[in-house]
């Protein structure tokens, strides 16, 4: 996360907001037989510069990118964007205006690629300073209404503790999506001040250093990184992994409002001893925890997929599930043992 501009007069650090607002939209041709000789049936064909059009309405911008036949990743100064062939994914983080994305890149879409949305996934865990966020984001309520002018179809829903950790979700209401799909989010708050030294920007260091001596290069080591520490701190990455896969961190490090997210699509039977894992790494005080599936992932029901071998460590406050049209949801909520 870019925190350059986030200190006042007196050098105290003002609150930064580590909690990304994460957009997926799949796309589809439109099935028009008069198809323009220059369209391509694939996002990635849309120009750089369009896409930097884009960011700057959200208020970010790409500080680094990973580009390959199937997926090109980049690393923004709030969080990550990724294009495949019919996926996008656009997560932002701090007072950055995500919804601003949508009807821009639902028009390049159709400009480049003929597209039309097939399916769309908003969603966001509640805010540590919502009061701070740009309109339309300082409520889900008001996300909803804005939603619901793009698309006539939309269902909002709510999981977890109204008064405690909760996340949102603004999806359609459609049966349109056979593809196996799967996406795994570990969202965590209360991380270890050791832990969370790593990720200070510090004299000699860079970014590979960083995602070695934290631990990050073992958890998917197969993977290609491009990462980014910023400046005073913060640490964002993104990894591309076979078959348009991907795995993103994003990680605010400040004490009071110290923020970690992971995110991965890569596909698996049983997520948990993998968790245990990314937990092990962190050493988060409280998780929220999301698993997607569609009917057809590897990994069947995330009921199944998402076994809680790290209950040694953290109590469980919440675990729901939830069944959509094309997917299944599994979220839950945790608290290291210590934690009061």
């Amino acid at each position: 996360m870019d925190l350059s501009g986030m200190r006042d007069t007196g050098s105290e650090l003002t609150h930064y907001e580590g909690t990304e607002k994460l957009l997926e939209i799949w796309f589809e041709p439109s099935g028009k037989s008069d198809i323009p000789d220059k369209v391509t049936h694939d996002l990635k064909a849309i120009p750089r510069e369009r896409l930097v059009e884009l960011l700057g309405l959200v208020h970010c911008e790409i500080v680094s990118e990973k580009c390959r036949d199937d997926l090109h990743a980049y690393v923004l100064s709030e969080s990550s964007m990724f294009l495949s062939t019919k996926r996008f994914i656009l997560k932002t983080c701090g007072t950055t205006t995500l919804l601003n994305a949508i009807e821009p890149i639902m028009k390049l879409a159709k400009e480049f690629c003929d597209f039309v949305v097939k399916d769309l996934f908003y969603s966001r865990k509640n805010f540590f300073r919502p009061e701070l966020q740009q309109v339309p984001h300082q409520s889900f309520a008001s996300e909803v209404q804005y939603l619901d002018t793009l698309f006539d179809n939309g269902a909002a829903y709510m999981l977890g503790r109204i008064n405690g950790d909760c996340w949102y979700l603004y999806t359609l209401d459609n049966t349109n999506q056979n593809q196996p799909d799967q996406t795994l989010e570990i969202l965590m708050t209360n991380l270890d001040p050791k832990v969370m030294k790593h990720f200070e920007n510090t004299t000699g260091r860079n970014g590979k250093d960083v995602t070695k001596e934290s631990g990050i290069a073992d958890l998917l080591p197969d993977c290609q990184i491009d990462e980014f520490l910023f400046e005073p701190c913060g640490y964002s990455m993104n990894g591309l992994l076979p078959k348009d896969g991907y795995v993103t961190i994003h990680i605010t490090p400040e004490e009071k409002y110290s923020y970690v997210s992971f995110e991965t699509n890569i596909e698996m039977k049983d997520y948990s001893e993998f968790v245990k894992k990314v937990l092990t790494v962190f050493n988060p005080g409280k998780v929220v925890m999301t698993l997607f599936a569609s009917k057809t992932a590897k990994c069947g029901t995330s009921r199944k997929a998402l076994r809680e071998v790290f209950m040694d460590t953290y109590r469980r406050h919440d675990r729901q599930f939830s069944e959509f049209q094309c997917y299944d949801l599994t979220f839950a909520t945790y608290i290291r043992d210590d934690i009061v």
